[in-house]
Order: structure tokens, then sequence, then C-alpha cells
């Protein structure tokens, strides 16, 4: 089977693209490879994956319309799992047009690349920051996401209403993945836990928003893409209980559906502080600040529908997926 996964040389992209070439799938993956960080980590990605024979990349800016209908005419793929996005909350705020590209006209690109071509099933990469000013914990697909506050979360949201509008025009099979504070080896370099790791090591201070009142549902890597390659290969179907008088925001009448895919265990900004430097050795010097614009208290994921649907639950507890993503670190870094 050939699947076309944008995004490749990303973190998650790049974990994706190898699982499924383990798998024996025939992978194309393309990126752009842009500065937004590290270009190195990038590059390192993408030639990992270049060691396996049934790997092809393309440099593809998603946002490029013309040069894209032709890698979709070109390959043919009959999944795709978009990854490709311009990521970070903090980012949104001083780049605003960015996100317009990539997230908005670069995933329009995607859904037409998809419909002109037949494709099968499109997953692509949401995020729990649709769920804005949702105070209500946890965090369920069913509930009202139209509170972003950040314009990141607001071009996530706006992926799940086009790919909606796909699935009912042209019956095109999609999956929306809302992912809960990734982290693992190969991470990027923009995450509190990376920035964290690398200034202690560094003997420099950590920066620690609303003063370490804060928690996060930290999923480690291989139970997302354990996620991501579950929901591709389960093709969803109209939900025949959907009713347009009281909708679920989750499911639907056309063959789309949302999931949350979180570890279901929040933790505590300072636990996991502790929890790094004991693994590193080395306690950290920590710079207690305010809550950054667009930053949420706290993230919790509902993930009984991930568990009923796709029978599958992340499981990985922290203390052992930091231990991996700091020995990776060590020698990536040779620290």
């Amino acid at each position: 089977m050939k699947i076309l996964v944008t995004g490749a040389a990303g973190f998650i992209g790049y974990h994706v693209s190898e699982k499924l070439l383990q798998d024996g799938y025939e992978v194309t993956g393309i990126d752009d490879l842009n500065d937004y960080y590290d270009i190195k980590l990038k590059e390192d990605r993408r030639g990992l994956l270049e060691n396996y024979p049934g790997f092809k990349f393309y440099k593809t800016d998603i946002s490029e319309t013309e040069e894209l209908m032709e890698l979709f005419s070109r390959v043919q793929p009959q999944r795709v799992i978009s990854l490709a996005a311009q990521a970070g909350v903090r980012y949104s705020i001083t780049n605003p047009h960015a996100y317009g590209a990539s997230n908005l006209q670069g995933f329009l690109n995607i859904l037409e690349g998809c419909r002109q071509n037949g494709v099968e099933h499109l997953v692509y990469a949401s995020s729990s920051s649709v769920y804005g000013a949702n105070t209500s914990k946890p965090f369920k697909v069913s509930d009202n996401v139209d509170h972003p506050v950040s314009l990141y979360a607001a071009t996530k949201k706006a992926n799940e209403l086009m790919a909606h509008s796909y699935s009912h025009l042209y019956g095109l099979p999609c999956t929306g993945l809302r992912f809960f504070t990734v982290y693992g080896p190969w991470g990027r370099p923009d995450m509190a836990y990376f920035l964290f790791t690398k200034a202690i090591f560094e003997g420099l201070p950590i920066k620690v928003f609303n003063n370490g009142q804060m928690k996060r549902d930290f999923t480690w890597i291989g139970d997302i893409v354990e996620g991501i390659v579950a929901s591709m290969n389960r093709i969803p179907s109209p939900d025949p209980e959907w009713n347009g008088k009281s909708p679920d925001p989750g499911t639907s009448y056309v063959p789309w559906r949302v999931y949350n895919i979180g570890n279901n265990k929040p933790v505590k900004l300072m636990d996991f502080i502790h929890t790094l430097e004991k693994l590193i050795g080395k306690q950290a010097e920590k710079e207690y600040l305010p809550m950054q614009p667009g930053d949420v208290p706290e993230t919790f994921a509902d993930i009984d529908d991930l568990i009923m649907e796709l029978g599958y639950r992340p499981d990985t507890p922290l203390e052992e997926g930091l231990r991996q993503f700091v020995a990776w670190y060590r020698d990536y870094y040779k620290v």
C-alpha cells in the first residue's frame, strides 16, 4: 500500500514513517525542511528514513498548490497521513501569516490532492489546543470547541471543519487526531521538555510559566504512532445515530471522525521537572513567570472513543518515556 506522509522530516512524521516502513508499507515523505527549528535535526531524521528501500522523499511546501497537485498525481497514494503544519502556540502570536499559509492554504491543498486522486482515507493532525477556553475535564471529543485561545488552535479547528466539508461534499473519509503534548526522542527543540533538558545540561535557568501551576497530559511518541497507524487502518463510516437537532461535535452523518490521543493522566509541571532532574542527575535553576498568552493551565484527554473504536490505549509511564528521551539527548548532542 502506498502511503503519503506530509511533514515526514518532522518529529511525529519521522516516527510514523519509520513505523510504516518497518511494517512493509511504501512511504512517500514530503517536507519543506523550513528553519522554524534546527534544520540539521530534520535532515538527520530524513537521513535515517532514506536507509529504507521503500522510502522516497520530496522537498515540497504544502502551501505551493501546483507543486503539491503534481506530486499527488505522480505518487497516487492510497492513504494520506498529513502531519505537515506550522506548529507552536506562542509562535502563532508573533508570526500569524505562517499559520495561514501552512495550516489553512496547505491543508486545503492536501484535501484537494486527496479529492482529485481518489485517496481512500485522510488522517491528519489536529491538537488538544482546540479545546481552548474549555474548563470541563477531561476534554471530550463531544465537547464544543468554538473558543480557541490562540491562532494555532483556531487553524487546527478550521482543519477539522474543512475536512468535514470534504467528507460531506465528496465522501472523502477523514480522521482528525487531537494530540496531547507529545514527547520523546527526535522531538521538537521548541517544546518545554526539550528546552528544560537543554538548559539543565548547560546550567542555565528554565522558564516555568504560570509559576509552575500547570498540568499537561504528556503522551509518549510511540503511543502517538500506534494511534496514528491504528486510525489509518480504520476508515470512518457515517454515524447512524448522529442527529442534526442535537449534533455531536465528535461524529457525523458523513465519514468523518475525531479522536483524542493522550495519556489520560495529567502531570503537574513541577512533578515533570523533578522527574527530569532525577534522570539528568542535576537540579534545574528555575525562573518563575506568569502564564503566557494563548496558553491553558491544564490539558486532560478523554480517550474512551479511542479505546472503544480503535482498541488501543496510550500507556507509557512518564518516567520511562523521559528516560528514553534523556538517553537519546545525551547520545545525539554528546553530553
